[in-house]
């Protein structure tokens, strides 16, 4: 099986993905759903998520909205999550709200 992946000593593929230049997101988190102004890009299957408060997330497209009985994620935790692929629909957005401080979600798409 061919991979795009880095290889150990022993051929063995690291799963490791790099930063995607130029695709880097910023959210504030506040009392009023927000979302990423840009679009991710079509091709990115994967995306690192790091809040600096709790927050609740709701991906989909330009239109999500984050509400309190959406994923709860905690702060100081930076964690990959997949977009689509693989015959799964693809999302464009990522909605925050905050969980009770406002604070900011950054987002690094992976190629």
């Amino acid at each position: 099986m061919t991979t795009k992946l880095p290889l150990d000593s022993n051929d063995n593929p690291i799963p490791a993905l790099r930063l995607k230049d130029g695709a880097a997101h910023s959210i504030s988190s506040g009392a009023v759903s927000n979302r990423n102004t840009t679009a991710f890009d079509s091709e990115t299957r994967v995306v690192s998520v790091y809040a600096t408060q709790d927050v609740y997330l709701k991906f989909g497209d330009v239109s999500a909205v984050a509400t309190s009985s959406d994923h709860f994620f905690p702060a100081g935790v930076y964690y990959d999550m997949v977009l689509g692929g693989d015959g799964v629909g693809h999302y464009s957005h990522l909605a925050v709200l905050r969980s009770s401080m406002d604070g900011q979600v950054y987002i690094s798409e992976k190629e």
